[in-house]
């Protein structure tokens, strides 16, 4: 008996990071609105991506909702966002990690326009 929980426990510790590492990263809309365009690009740069907004059901990312983006890399990013009501703004130097939830909330955003 004493075998089974051992082995059962070494089981639970090497497959924990194999389980993490599976999930994919998500982006969490913490702003009040709803953000029809999202790109990222590394911090620093003008190279932003494509719309991660159309990886969406509806094409959307809601207030409180969270978007599944697999393969992206763990890093700095800035973010450029527009929302429903056509606002833009940035949000600089996010920290994203590789399987975990990344956020942009309302202290966020800089550079707005309407």
């Amino acid at each position: 008996m004493r075998i089974l929980n051992l082995a059962a426990a070494a089981l639970l510790v090497f497959s924990g990071p194999t389980r993490a590492q599976e999930k994919p990263t998500r982006f969490w809309n913490l702003t009040a609105w709803t953000i029809t365009d999202l790109r990222l690009a590394p911090a620093g740069t003008e190279k932003f991506g494509p719309n991660l907004c159309l990886a969406d059901k509806d094409g959307a990312v809601d207030a409180d909702e969270r978007l599944k983006i697999p393969g992206l890399a763990t890093g700095q990013y800035d973010a450029r966002v527009v929302f429903k009501n056509r606002r833009a703004c940035r949000a600089k130097n996010l920290s994203v990690i590789d399987g975990q939830v990344f956020e942009i909330a309302e202290k966020d955003l800089v550079d707005c326009s309407k």
